[in-house]
């Protein structure tokens, strides 16, 4: 069947489910596949619970004509996303970058909402599956569209934005993430860079770029481009500068000669980027000030991504659902920063680094002998090949049965790795 054809069938249904668990009435089903699983086999009971097609790609399973065989089903469900998204005329923001992304993508979503109807990205569905799914939400209700997206090899980004097909563009940063995925830092910025290269190719598009990144301003060159960042270069829509980072962030940020103070709720010097790129994309879209600042200081971050934790017994600064060195860096810094008294460090391993993996735990180690932490802790394999003076643990296992048989209290911890190294779980633990 054509894709325009299953597309008419899509407009009919109420809907689009990958999940034969969580099926409506009038629903279509797409049988996605996965390392473990096989959406084909759970067609027949999708249509048992009520869908009116299934969308397959394995013969076997088509056994009358509400099965919609196609080739690939992942490829038809994207497709019908990019479909369902050009039957609505909204302004679409596309957000990538190897750090930041998710905050900056509620930052911004937190800022437009103040003053439109937004939709976008929930938690990290960021991928191959999640981008579609969050198009799959759009209603003639909204306004705008912030649409997250994530990378690990080359072309990820290409195929997304292909489907999203956005009028705005913001990448955060590039720096030094998934290398065993995209070979190099060059790879990084080839891929990030995807997103530019599409809205280069349209007309009337708009990049939100930060103009002390030569990485980024270079990158953008040939596109529209509005610039925010710190004092320094002229021509910039939004200029800011720290105020304090006690441990919270409290930034000025200054535009057509006003300038406005924002106490945050996020800890981290490096949020001041994630904030200024909001405060941006707020003003081009015609967001008055005070409304800005009002969305910047009442966002609350969630998912453990800079989250301060006073617990009474230790004051817990948990940033563990992801790392990698260029996050890894700033997060060391930045607690360096911090004035507090019995300062304590668990990190986890950094994954998808391939070949250079050793030297990144190396430079990790490297910023921790002058970054004034009085205990360090080190978890996982990679840096257990380090050579260090540090306390060192297998897994996170080890880590709370040493929790567990020692005294921790009155220490300012910070809690950062790989989400794979399940740090998150030590929160409970230090309580």
């Amino acid at each position: 069947m054509e894709l325009d054809a299953i597309f008419e069938i899509l407009k009919k249904s109420t809907g689009v489910t990958t999940d034969s668990r969580n099926c409506c009435a009038g629903n279509l089903f797409v049988a996605l596949k996965g390392d473990a699983f096989d959406g084909n086999k759970f067609a027949a009971a999708a249509l048992e619970a009520g869908c009116s097609h299934a969308i397959i790609d394995e013969a076997e399973y088509a056994l009358d004509d509400r099965y919609i065989l196609v080739d690939d089903a992942l490829d038809t469900y994207q497709q019908l996303a990019r479909l369902y998204r050009e039957q609505f005329d909204l302004r679409v923001v596309g957000i990538t970058g190897t750090n930041g992304k998710t905050t900056t993508k509620e930052l911004v979503t937190a800022v437009l909402s103040e003053q439109y109807k937004v939709l976008s990205t929930q938690g990290n569905f960021n991928n191959d599956v999640g981008v579609p799914k969050t198009l799959f939400a759009l209603d003639a209700s909204h306004d705008i569209a912030i649409v997250e997206m994530g990378a690990s090899h080359p072309g990820d980004i290409k195929r997304l934005v292909e489907i999203v097909e956005p009028q705005y563009g913001l990448i955060t940063n590039v720096g030094r993430a998934h290398l065993q995925g995209f070979g190099s830092f060059e790879g990084v910025k080839h891929t990030k860079g995807e997103l530019y290269d599409y809205l280069r190719s349209q007309p009337g598009t708009t990049v939100f770029v930060n103009g002390g990144d030569h990485n980024l301003m270079g990158m953008a060159k040939g596109i529209n481009t509005v610039t925010y960042g710190l004092e320094g270069p002229q021509g910039m829509l939004v200029a800011g500068r720290i105020i304090e980072c006690s441990p919270k962030l409290s930034f000025e940020w200054e535009s057509a000669g006003e300038s406005h103070r924002v106490d945050t709720q996020l800890v981290g010097s490096y949020n001041i980027y994630n904030m200024l790129a909001a405060v941006c994309v707020g003003l081009s879209f015609g967001v008055d000030a005070q409304k800005i600042c009002h969305a910047l200081s009442s966002y609350v971050p969630r998912n453990n991504r800079s989250q301060l934790d006073d617990t009474g017994r230790n004051t817990l600064l948990v940033d563990a659902y992801n790392a990698n060195p260029t996050s890894m860096a700033a997060a060391i810094a930045n607690f360096a920063l911090i004035k507090a008294d019995h300062k304590m460090a668990i990190l986890g391993d950094m994954k998808e680094l391939g070949a250079d993996s050793q030297a990144e735990h190396q430079r990790v180690v490297d910023q921790l002998t002058d970054a004034g932490i009085e205990s360090i802790w080190l978890v996982g394999d990679e840096f257990g090949h380090i050579p260090c003076p540090y306390r060192k643990f297998h897994d996170v296992e080890e880590v709370k049965a040493a929790i567990g048989s020692e005294t921790i209290t009155g220490r300012f911890i910070l809690i950062k790795g790989s989400n794979s190294t399940r740090l998150s779980q030590l929160v409970e633990v230090l309580k």
